[in-house]
């Protein structure tokens, strides 16, 4: 079978910043992401991810869970810090937050795996799927990192993950449409993530179902739910619109439901909250 290989060139994804901005944050971790899978590369076959496919998995798939007729879905996500808000909460376990998410009732959990800027990784995702199996509560969770190469897909299906993201500003087609294909064999979702007009454009362009805003503006890492509010009424009906990014309240939540969003990915507001499950429910019924 052919093999999906993404050669890593540093070039192009400068380039396409470029045109944002001369080197702004997304940039650089984009640059450690692809050094470090550099460390690890290999080619990854078509037939490896289809494996991943064709397995009979338990509950919903990402996309389903979100879709709740009636009220937004919710994914909660794990982050231990970022780069704008340095360190958010020091947990021991992943496992124990997704427990409290989805004791809350969570739709879907993200989990991030990068180690670098947001302090998590590959096996946080592990404990949290392992966690859903031996409870038999099995809530999709995403890979939220920075996707270059077929190997993430591979690693974030064996971990047990029901869908990845797609940051569209920072790559280029190809690389988008390789992600894209190696999700749908290895039969995960794709999360396109937008910040502006030109990456919806280009997200539709490659057949996005999953669309989320994100408001947070990776050059300058500040967020403007006005984003949200701007490009949401531009998504065309039968894509899953999702708000990401400084959701803190009901009212938060309320006002990117209005925009038509049907969806919120909420992760500090949560981490640091005193009584994450009364935050969640809040969340769910703006």
């Amino acid at each position: 079978m052919p093999a999906l290989f993404i050669p890593l060139i540093r070039i192009p994804i400068l380039s396409i910043l470029s045109k944002h901005s001369p080197m702004d944050k997304l940039a650089e971790i984009m640059a450690h992401k692809r050094h470090e899978i550099a460390t690890r590369e290999r080619p990854v076959s078509d037939r490896e991810l289809a494996r991943f496919g064709e397995a009979k998995r338990p509950g919903l798939s990402f996309a389903q869970a979100l879709d709740q007729p009636g009220r937004l879905g919710v994914i909660a996500e794990i982050k231990r810090r970022s780069p704008s808000a340095g360190e958010i909460k020091d947990i021991a376990s992943a496992a124990e937050q997704a427990r409290r998410y989805t004791n809350a009732g969570t739709d879907c959990i993200s989990v991030l795996t990068d180690e670098k800027y947001f302090g998590g990784s590959l096996r946080d995702l592990w404990d949290v799927v392992e966690f859903q199996v031996t409870t038999g509560r099995h809530v999709p969770c995403l890979r939220k990192d920075f996707m270059v190469h077929p190997l993430q897909i591979a690693e974030a299906a064996e971990a047990g993950a029901r869908a990845i993201l797609i940051i569209v500003r920072a790559l280029d087609d190809d690389t988008i449409a390789r992600l894209r294909d190696g999700a749908t064999l290895a039969g995960l979702d794709a999360l396109f993530e937008i910040h502006d007009e030109r990456d919806l454009e280009r997200a539709l362009k490659h057949g996005a179902k999953l669309v989320g805003v994100n408001n947070r503006d990776l050059s300058t890492f500040k967020t403007n739910l006005g984003l949200s509010e701007k490009l949401i009424p531009q998504i065309p009906e039968g894509v899953l619109a999702i708000s990401e990014s400084g959701i803190f309240t009901a009212e938060d939540a309320a006002r990117v439901r209005e925009a038509g969003a049907r969806a919120i990915l909420v992760g500090e507001a949560l981490m640091r909250a005193e009584d994450p499950e009364k935050l969640l429910q809040e969340l769910r019924e703006a």
